[in-house]
């Protein structure tokens, strides 16, 4: 009989009594057969384990493409050495670049106190690939490890990270993006050791509580944020400006070799003489805006002075280029006019118009009413019906647009008289509406690249919506009572908002343009899942590793974001 040699085939060996089986193969080898290869099965009962696909005995499921993908960016940043080499740790124990690594991490997948992030840790894959347990994040570690963490190691940590985020993502300095905008805490009233919430103007409608501002520059190329500054919730926005003109063109000295040549966009609410003043010494550029209403020659421009801009990249707006003197400095002003914000505030304003329309009209005849038939109870007053007008009107042009006497009439009782004035109107719509006035240093720049760079202000706008976000990546609520503290929950907030802009500007790269949200949400959909198998008692338990399905657009994700397709246990 002949064998074929190069076939694997099955041999039993008698081993102390025991049948055991072998896999293998032979070659001839000089002429004689030869085992090349030999693997062990086992025995008769092994063999059958084998052939029987076993029953699981449980499985996990735990968070991994967002958290992934986030822990993916941040090592390419290297946060953890950069920050433990700023802020060294002698013991044992995770190191404080491990601790803000898990903050930071937290903050872009699913932001939880620090008494919460141990339980969210614990269902995620993050124990297998940082090596630390989730007994170690409790909310007493995390505070320690944040007190190591002073103003000074923050701003010098950051610098580093965002020098090496520009260096190795290749961003692109050129224009640049300043706003400020503030948080409501609920730190407590009475607390005196925090001296940065403050009661002011909330931009959320929370005037009730103490606010944290957050000062952000921001980069157009991709909305990664390079510099924060936290400040008292009262201070102005100009004020805030002022205090960081150094620091501005310090960090952009630091960015970028070519700082002569990068241009700061900020907004109308960060003028002032000697902010301006501050920028004219910089090396810096800017392009910013003005309160309209203190310019009424510019808007009284007629708009057939206008020009068309390209209509691809800006349909429907015009512009009209002027000099003029801005704080007593000759600037390079556009005055633009936008068709479609000029029908957006027409339409708005009008529902508003007939809002007052109605309730001064129900007010008239209520009042009527009262003269009429005057009817038991308290009567109106005067003073409380000059207070109601005073409300009604209080909303932005409508005490321009409509005229109101309120007066004594018989028997004490007020009378109301009232007109809607259409001569202003008109002239609203014809001076006002659909325009903004733009001024800047960049002489040399046309019409288009002045209005490009000045409506490149939503990126910054973006990040502090992303930063509000209550889903991913919210800033609040800031569970800390002390400055210190503060200061660490924003930066590590600021870094949460770093490695999400770098991940979605890399998919972007990839062209998969999506929100972080939908980035986000995507990602959070892929898990993973370890089925266990029973295995003998003494032995290591059995285990298999996949990932949940997931569709081409997570796919394509994935390999974006040049994560591994299957999963490590």
């Amino acid at each position: 009989m002949l064998y074929d040699l190069t076939m694997p085939s099955l041999t039993a060996k008698r081993i102390k009594g025991k049948i055991y089986y072998y896999l293998r193969e032979c070659q001839r080898v000089d002429g004689k057969p030869k085992i090349v290869w030999q693997q062990y099965l086992g025995s008769a009962q092994q063999l059958l384990q084998r052939m029987v696909p076993p029953q699981p005995q449980s499985a996990l499921v735990r968070d991994y493409g967002a958290v992934v993908a986030a822990l993916g960016m941040a090592q390419q940043l290297d946060l953890v050495s950069l920050i433990d080499r700023h802020v060294p740790k002698q013991g044992q124990g995770p190191t404080v670049g491990q601790y803000l690594l898990v903050a930071c991490l937290n903050r872009c997948v699913a932001p939880r106190s620090k008494a919460q992030i141990a339980a969210w840790y614990d269902r995620t894959v993050l124990p297998a690939r940082l090596g630390l347990k989730a007994s170690q994040l409790t909310s007493q570690r995390f505070w320690d490890n944040m007190d190591r963490l002073d103003a000074p190691a923050i701003a010098r940590i950051e610098q580093e990270i965002s020098a090496g985020a520009v260096a190795r993502f290749g961003l692109d300095l050129r224009c640049l993006l300043f706003d400020a905008t503030n948080f409501f805490t609920f730190v407590d009233s009475f607390n005196p050791r925090a001296t940065l919430p403050q009661r002011g103007h909330s931009k959320e409608g929370r005037a009730n509580l103490r606010l944290l501002g957050l000062a952000l520059l921001v980069s157009a190329d991709g909305e990664v944020p390079l510099l924060h500054h936290p400040y008292a919730g009262n201070q102005s926005d100009s004020v805030t400006f002022a205090s960081l003109t150094d620091l501005l063109t310090q960090r952009c000295r630091q960015l970028s070799q070519q700082v002569t040549d990068i241009t700061l966009v900020f907004d109308k609410g960060n003028n002032s003489r000697a902010n301006l003043a501050a920028l004219e010494q910089s090396p810096l550029h800017f392009v910013g805006s003005l309160v309209p209403t203190q310019h009424p020659d510019l808007l009284a421009i007629s708009r057939r002075r206008f020009h068309a801009l390209d209509p691809q990249r800006l349909p429907g707006v015009w512009a009209y280029r002027t000099t003029e003197k801005i704080f007593g400095v000759t600037r390079t002003v556009v005055v633009t006019y936008n068709e479609k914000l000029f029908q957006a505030q027409v339409k708005t304003l009008e529902r508003e118009i007939t809002k007052r329309r109605q309730a001064l009209a129900e007010l008239t005849a209520s009042l009527q009413r009262h003269h009429r038939q005057p009817s038991p109870g308290l009567k109106p007053t005067l003073e409380g019906t000059q207070n109601h007008v005073q409300a009604l009107l209080a909303a932005r042009h409508m005490k321009d647009l409509f005229t109101v006497h309120a007066q004594p009439g018989p028997g004490g009782l007020p009378q109301l008289d009232w007109s809607f004035n259409s001569k202003a109107w008109r002239q609203l719509q014809q001076t006002l509406l659909g325009k903004t006035l733009l001024f800047t240093d960049r002489a040399d720049w046309n019409d288009q690249q002045i209005v490009e760079a000045y409506r490149s202000q939503f990126h910054v706008e973006a990040a502090f919506r992303r930063l509000k976000d209550p889903h991913w990546l919210t800033f609040r609520p800031t569970f800390h009572w002390t400055d210190q503290k503060l200061r660490v929950h924003a930066f590590y907030c600021v870094l949460a908002l770093m490695i999400l802009s770098l991940m979605r500007r890399q998919l972007a790269r990839a062209g998969i343009s999506l929100s972080v949200a939908r980035m986000m949400e995507r990602l959070a959909d892929i898990r993973q899942v370890v089925t266990l198998y029973p295995t003998s008692k003494g032995q290591r338990p059995r285990s298999h590793t996949l990932l949940t399905d997931y569709d081409a657009e997570q796919k394509a994700i994935l390999e974006a974001l040049q994560l591994p397709p299957s999963p490590t246990p």
